[in-house]
């Protein structure tokens, strides 16, 4: 699957906003009650929508279902401008009822097609795994075109890769924010 530079720059913050909002300071999972406060706070959020999509975009987190994977990863591969119009897709995704309701409000504004499009690619992309992204841009672009099967740094496991993929995606958007990088 090939993804545009839109969508290939805002998965990682995509995923580090999920992944800030997964646990308290304690460790314990509370990512559906700050879900369910992020979607209370869709009116303030909706001024965000050009600016920081992957922030107003987790209000949809678990709320699509794709039907029809080969539109939306052709959705994917579009830039921002590209994109068609929402009801287009209506036979590829559909939202679940909670959802389609904010997906109603939203869509009063003059951006909220679009957004839904984002949120809904974004959301794709989360649930897609990134190793096989990852793994198949790293095929096309071996020169000799030899396979990688060590999987990487001395047998480490996907599970390290991806934590560390996710804490690197998390470092790089604070230090977007003006934060130092966490060393």
């Amino acid at each position: 699957m090939r993804t545009s530079s839109f969508f290939g720059q805002l998965r990682s913050a995509y995923a580090s906003e999920i992944d800030d909002m997964s646990f308290d300071s304690e460790g314990k999972n509370v990512l559906r009650q700050r879900l369910a406060a992020r979607r209370k706070e869709l009116p303030f959020l909706r001024q965000m929508m050009e600016l920081s999509p992957e922030m107003v975009s987790v209000v949809f987190h678990q709320g699509f279902r794709f039907k029809n994977p080969a539109l939306i990863e052709h959705v994917l591969s579009l830039e921002s401008d590209e994109f068609p119009a929402w009801d287009t897709l209506s036979d590829a995704i559909t939202l679940e009822p909670w959802a389609q309701q904010l997906a109603d409000e939203l869509c009063k504004e003059p951006m909220g097609e679009w957004l839904l499009t984002v949120a809904a690619g974004l959301e794709y992309l989360f649930a897609k795994p990134e190793r096989a992204s990852a793994k198949d841009h790293s095929e096309d672009d071996d020169e000799d075109g030899e396979k990688d099967e060590g999987g990487g740094h001395d047998g480490e496991d996907e599970e390290e890769k991806d934590a560390r993929a996710r804490e690197e995606a998390g470092q790089d958007w604070m230090v977007e924010q003006g934060f130092d990088r966490k060393d």
